[in-house]
């Protein structure tokens, strides 16, 4: 059984991307995505790839697995060259295959091609099917095939052009990097959904990459966000920006800074940590509940746990110790150890917890399955009282952009009340972060909320 099973009261973000342009070919350029890609580890647990380009030649290595189990260093060092890029995936599209594994490569006219995605599309199979039509051949499963193959047939009309007919045909999400002609090219969608950064070594390569905490791994300083509707290509003579859409439009995945983002990320200006922070204080201003201590569900949950502490002056305990070792794949042979896996992942500190009342402080619920089984652990070594306090709006509807919500019946919200889900899931009381209260913590309505309003900003696309 996948991992995620374990945590299937999560939403999962699909993957992360990395890309890197040097002046001059490096020995270690390799090694540097590789650091960028482990910063990236938890936006995607299923495959790992690189491909690095020197003189217009590509070379890729990828495969199911973390990070530091698809590279040994014999691969980092044979892996040289000027221009990189790299990817970390979490399926929603496509399935597991290792043959979706990113990144995808192919031969052009002007040389070697490679892509990396993270996102969704809506609209890939007629566009699939239109290229299968005129001869194109597919190998996977994966929207980002799509978007190479309709990229290398628009190449006749020169890059800049094959670009913009490109996006402009694809809708959805993405956050793309690509490698070719010895350039490497970011690429944001028009709406801004899945985030993407740059900065800059000492050196003066340039680095790309899903968020900034990755920068930071490779030592780059952070120079700007990649905007919404933006596609900038890095090459020798630096970096060229072209705006393919309006920016007006931009809706980034609030998601993002709720749980998908590391806390230590800034990402379109907002400090993640901080944001969560601030979503605790709030939420404990909306019913200013009273009792003994407060514990956070790590790790998204600890920011908020520890701002709804503050607020309310109710001491936060580190009364949960997460498991750091649990592998990529846990295998679960039997319905009995299936119902030990949270136990796996988490255990409570009894001493901290007996006779008390306890508020416990998550990021989201999804489906209700991990946060049912969470807080009969908690009864079971003692508590009291157990109320549970989101850190989110409820989530009530599937995502089309990249989040591992397919279905409306998954959702537990989208079936019960607040009162009803309290009972289902065992809990004294329940409450979740207001949509307006989420908005003032990321300072903007201006964001994706439609997984809790079921309004999405980029309803028109929706529609097209």
């Amino acid at each position: 059984m996948d991992y995620h099973s374990i945590a299937a009261d999560k939403m999962h973000e699909e993957c992360g991307v990395f890309g890197i342009f040097c002046e001059q070919k490096r020995e270690d350029i390799a090694g540097l995505v590789y650091y960028g890609l482990y910063a990236l580890q938890h936006r995607g647990q299923e495959s790992a790839g690189i491909s690095v380009s020197h003189e217009k030649k590509i070379r890729t290595k990828k495969a199911n697995g973390l990070v530091s189990e698809v590279f040994s260093a014999e691969d980092l060092a044979s892996m040289q060259g000027n221009v990189a890029i790299g990817h970390v995936r979490y399926s929603t599209a496509g399935g597991s295959d290792v043959l979706n594994a990113q990144p995808l490569q192919a031969a052009t006219r002007k040389g070697d091609i490679a892509m990396a995605h993270n996102g969704n599309l809506i609209n890939p199979s007629i566009l699939k099917e239109l290229l299968e039509d005129a001869g194109a051949e597919f190998v996977t499963n994966a929207d980002t095939e799509v978007i190479l193959n309709l990229l290398i047939r628009k190449m006749r009309k020169g890059l800049k052009q094959a670009l913009i007919d490109t996006i402009s045909a694809i809708k959805g999400s993405f956050a793309l990097v690509v490698v070719i002609d010895d350039m490497l090219i970011g690429i944001r969608d028009p709406h801004g959904i899945r985030p993407l950064v740059m900065g800059r070594l000492q050196d003066g390569s340039y680095v790309l990459a899903s968020e900034s905490c990755a920068l930071d791994a490779v030592g780059a300083e952070f120079v700007r966000d990649i905007e919404a509707g933006e596609i900038v290509a890095i090459d020798k003579n630096g970096v060229e920006s072209l705006h393919y859409a309006e920016s007006s439009h931009k809706a980034p995945c609030a998601f993002e800074h709720i749980y998908f983002a590391r806390p230590d990320s800034i990402i379109d200006g907002i400090n993640t940590y901080n944001a969560r922070f601030e979503a605790g204080h709030r939420l404990w201003e909306q019913d200013r509940l009273q009792a003994d201590i407060v514990i956070g569900v790590p790790d998204s949950g600890i920011p908020a746990g520890t701002g709804y502490s503050e607020a309310s002056g109710i001491p936060f305990a580190m009364a949960l110790v997460k498991n750091k070792y649990i592998a990529r794949t846990f295998i679960q042979p039997s319905q009995e150890l299936r119902e030990k896996s949270v136990q796996v992942k988490l255990n409570p500190i009894r001493s901290m917890i007996e006779g008390k009342s306890v508020v416990v402080v998550d990021d989201s619920l999804v489906r209700g399955t991990t946060s049912k089984k969470l807080i009969k652990m908690l009864r079971h070594a003692g508590a009291r009282e157990v109320h549970f306090r989101l850190a989110s709006p409820a989530v009530t509807n599937p995502c089309f952009f990249g989040v591992d919500i397919a279905y409306r019946n998954e959702l537990i919200a989208a079936k019960m009340s607040v009162d009803e889900i309290c009972k289902e899931i065992g809990a004294d009381s329940l409450l979740y972060l207001s949509i307006d209260n989420l908005a003032e913590t990321l300072g903007s309505k201006n964001f994706c909320m439609g997984c809790f309003s079921g309004t999405y900003p980029m309803s028109a696309m929706l529609n097209e």
